[in-house]
């Protein structure tokens, strides 16, 4: 198995998909600059037990808003949720639900100049995590001058390609500390239930990105190859290729199937050919951690190659580049950015 400082080099430092970026910018100045509005999978129909709040929020966390909401109705932690976790250095709204069934406190209590209550209405069930389409993203990238050929060029070619669906340098932690976190806990420590389930994804997002960065540098990531497993856009079923025909070329140009790669677990879903050969290949430089995560009772699974971004657009405005796209539950937009142009976070090196 490769070295621990290898295996977050390798899950970082992937390769592009198009040559490298049009320049460079700077993201996050500014809450405003990062825009991300959820895109719900279900909305409150106004009856029921539970509580449905949209709320937009700055510079704070998806659980901090929970921990205010908690607190608010005087309600144990598990009677709050919400779809999907949302960035503290950005201007976000997103559904969050309260198990609450009798008459309502005034939740405009919460308000501030952190959190804005946009709307509130019942609902019968839960609002569940990972109950969520997708979201939407406007981003302003400042202090960048890119080349405007290049930039039109990628634009073009993420618009109607897409871009290789790594999992972000977020996944990882700082650094790539949850893939030492997870090696700790594979060799024994012991860890909380929730930091569990964060390494584990830790490690299959390093295996995956692994499979995608060498199916990148054969340039075959958005392509249908003989034994590839493909996934239907916006579904959850999965199907083989045996032979690559029209009618199925015609579906990956229109953006309704994707090839995959592994999310590895226990069992198998029957990858063949070349495309095994070449799994099989990348996944036994990993064979240790792939043991941990079998023996942590993950079931293997698939998740789309590629990353095809919906209406998006980049243009030039006086502070910058202004991005916008949509992208499904599960993608991240630094993926897509990454593409573009070679962007820092402003967040990074001005924490306060």
């Amino acid at each position: 198995m490769p070295e621990l400082q290898t295996c977050i080099d390798a899950a970082l430092n992937t390769p592009y998909a198009y040559g490298g970026p049009a320049g460079k910018g700077i993201i996050r100045r500014h809450a405003s600059d990062y825009i991300v509005d959820e895109i719900p999978l279900v909305e409150p129909d106004g009856q029921g037990e539970h509580v449905w709040l949209k709320i937009r929020k700055r510079h704070t966390n998806t659980d901090y808003v929970a921990r205010q909401l908690q607190n608010l109705a005087d309600v144990r932690p598990v009677a709050v949720s919400y779809a999907g976790l949302k960035d503290r250095h950005a201007l976000t709204t997103q559904w969050f639900s309260v198990h609450f069934p009798s008459e309502m406190p005034d939740w405009q209590l919460l308000a501030s100049d952190e959190i804005e209550i946009l709307e509130v209405k019942r609902h019968a069930r839960k609002l569940r995590r990972g109950t969520l389409k997708g979201n939407h993203f406007r981003l302003l990238v400042r202090e960048t001058e890119p080349d405007a050929g290049r930039l039109g060029e990628l634009s073009g070619l993420i618009a109607s390609q897409g871009v290789p669906n790594y999992f972000a340098s977020q996944r990882f932690g700082h650094d790539g500390q949850n893939l030492a976190r997870a090696m700790a806990m594979f060799d024994g420590k012991r860890v909380k239930r929730q930091q569990r389930s964060m390494y584990l994804s830790a490690v299959r997002s390093m295996i995956f990105n692994a499979v995608l960065a060498e199916r990148v540098q054969t340039a075959n990531w958005n392509t249908l190859q003989p034994g590839d497993v493909c996934l239907r856009t916006g579904r959850r079923g999965f199907f083989p290729v045996e032979a690559v025909d029209e009618t199925l070329l015609q579906r990956l140009q229109q953006g309704e199937i994707h090839p995959t790669g592994p999310l590895w677990g226990r069992g198998e879903i029957a990858v063949a050919g070349a495309v095994k050969e070449l799994e099989d290949r990348i996944v036994s430089d990993y064979s240790s951690w792939c043991e941990g995560l079998e023996k942590a009772g993950l079931e293997m699974d698939r998740r789309a190659l590629r990353l095809v971004p919906e209406n998006f657009s980049c243009e030039r405005v006086e502070e910058g580049i202004s991005l916008s796209f949509s992208l499904p539950a599960g993608c991240y937009a630094t993926t897509v950015i990454r593409e573009l142009l070679d962007v820092e976070d402003y967040n990074r090196f001005n924490r306060t």
